[in-house]
């Protein structure tokens, strides 16, 4: 049988519970620094996912299969903006146009690793379908549907426990992508397996911290995706930022490597 095995020169390090915060700091600092490429990535956003829900607006599974495309999207989007950062703290010039290299550059590691969270997004959309549809007397078609029999029910037991199923899915796929693209990125030479096995030893070595920046992507993410995803414009940008800082202070590297 075949073990995966950790990469020797990578090293999951301990960090502090509001580490996140710095993150924050220095992606402002970076999208101060090249505003063009961190405003094109939001807007990217937020055009795929302002369509997408204004056809799927009356379609309840329609939104939820939105949701998961976006689950895909927004991590591999990020990858440009991971290389900004990367060039940035190198003092290298950095531009849309490097962005745009980056997702062009055909790794066939990333692909696979896209393969891999558009899985996990069907897992988890067709789990939401099969427990609705096997605890719900009625269809549900339409959002107020949805609302309506679900969350608003009177009972207790639907809605949390799909609450509870999704964030059984939702936490190994956060522990399974927090540093996985940009070590891939940072490290030709390392399998999506060992990225992945890092990630989740990063996750396991700071549980509050990464729980605290779990938090913080869902806030900014709701915030954005509700004010009519206009938000995004900022919040892709120093989101994606911040997560190339995260991956900085977690991951131990040789910099004779790069």
């Amino acid at each position: 049988m075949h073990l995966i095995t950790p990469h020797p020169d990578l090293e999951a390090k301990d960090i502090e519970m509001f580490r996140p915060m710095h993150w924050l700091a220095l992606a402002w600092k970076d999208m101060e620094r090249c505003p063009t490429a961190g405003v094109t990535h939001g807007l990217i956003l937020a055009i795929i996912g302002g369509g997408l829900f204004w056809f799927a607006r009356h379609e309840f599974w329609w939104i939820a299969a939105m949701l998961s495309a976006c689950m895909i999207v927004a991590p591999l989007l990020a990858m440009g903006l991971y290389e900004i950062s990367r060039r940035l703290e190198r003092n290298e010039e950095a531009t849309l146009t490097d962005a745009f290299r980056i997702w062009t550059s055909g790794d066939k590691r990333l692909i696979q690793f896209g393969l891999l969270l558009a899985l996990s997004s069907a897992g988890w959309l067709v789990c939401s379908a099969a427990l609705i549809h096997w605890m719900l007397p009625a269809s549900v078609h339409t959002p107020a549907d949805f609302v309506r029999l679900v969350v608003l029910q009177s009972n207790f037991g639907l809605f949390e426990i799909w609450v509870f199923m999704s964030a059984l899915i939702a936490a190994p796929m956060f522990a399974s992508t927090l540093v996985t693209i940009p070590l891939l990125m940072d490290h030709p030479t390392l399998t999506v397996q060992q990225a992945v096995l890092t990630s989740w030893r990063v996750v396991a070595l700071n549980p509050f911290a990464m729980a605290c920046w779990a938090g913080i992507l869902c806030l900014f993410t709701a915030l954005g995706i509700g004010s009519a995803f206009l938000g995004l414009l900022g919040v892709v940008p120093m989101l994606g930022h911040a997560s190339w800082h995260a991956y900085r202070d977690l991951v131990a590297y040789d910099p004779s490597v790069h």
